[in-house]
C-alpha cells in the first residue's frame, strides 16, 4: 500500500475546514433521468478506513439535503473488491437510481527541512560581590523539522442506473500542509463532501 496516499487520507481526516477548489464540472445532459433521490455512494481509495469515512461524510450531507443515500462500505466489507459486477449487484439489492463514485485522481508531494527556533535558558547565581550576579546563557537547537505540502485532485462521477453511463462529473483540487510539529492544515473530508454535495444540488443532479 502506498504510504504517501495513506498520509494524504489522514490529512483529509484531520485537516482544517478550508474548502477545495472546483477545477472542472461536466454539465448534466438534458436526456439524463435526474434529479436522483436514491444514491449509492462509493469512494475508491487504497485504505478501506478512508473509503468508509469519506463515504459516511458524503452520505451524511446528502441525507441532510433530503436525498436517500447509502455508503457502499456499509454493505461491502474490506474483502469485497469494487468491481462492476459487485456494484451492479448492490444497486439491484438497494434499488438505487444513481451511483456516485469519488476517487483520488492525482497527487503531488513536496517536502522541505526547516530549522527550528533555538531555545535559550538563562541561569542566574549570586557572586561574592555586592549586587553582582553571574549569568550563564545556554542555547539549545533542536534537529531540523520536516514540512510536507500536498496537492491532490479528486474526481467524482455520477452514473445513471437506468442508462448505465456517467451523466455528471466534477474535479476538485486541494492543498494540504503538515507542519514541523505534525499539525495538519487544509481541506478536510467534511469540506470536500460539502463541495461535492453543493455542486450536485446546484446542477440539479439530486433532489432538493
Amino acid at each position: 500500500m502506498n504510504r504517501s496516499i495513506i498520509v494524504v487520507g489522514i490529512c483529509l481526516l484531520l485537516g482544517a475546514c478550508a474548502g477545495p477548489t472546483v477545477t472542472r464540472t461536466q454539465a448534466l445532459p438534458e436526456s439524463a433521468d435526474a434529479p436522483y433521490g436514491d444514491v449509492l455512494v462509493i469512494s475508491v481509495f487504497l485504505s478501506y478506513d478512508l473509503r468508509r469515512e469519506f463515504e459516511r461524510e458524503i452520505v451524511k450531507q446528502l441525507r441532510a439535503s433530503g436525498v436517500e443515500a447509502i455508503a457502499s462500505t456499509s454493505k461491502m466489507d474490506v474483502k469485497t473488491p469494487v468491481t462492476r459486477d459487485n456494484v451492479l449487484a448492490l444497486v439491484e439489492e438497494l434499488g438505487s437510481d444513481a451511483v456516485l463514485i469519488s476517487q483520488l485522481l492525482d497527487f503531488d508531494t513536496q517536502s522541505k527541512f526547516k530549522n527550528r527556533r533555538a531555545e535559550a535558558t538563562y541561569n542566574f547565581r549570586p557572586t561574592y560581590y555586592v549586587n553582582v550576579w553571574s549569568v550563564e546563557l545556554a542555547e539549545y537547537s533542536e534537529p531540523q523539522g520536516l514540512e510536507l505540502k500536498y496537492d491532490l485532485s479528486i474526481a467524482t462521477q455520477v452514473f445513471s442506473v437506468r442508462d448505465k453511463e456517467p451523466v455528471w462529473a466534477m474535479e476538485t483540487h486541494s492543498k494540504l500542509k503538515r507542519d514541523m510539529d505534525g499539525q495538519f492544515k487544509g481541506t478536510s473530508f467534511p469540506a470536500e463532501a460539502k463541495a461535492i454535495v453543493s455542486a450536485l444540488k446546484r446542477d440539479n443532479v439530486v433532489v432538493k
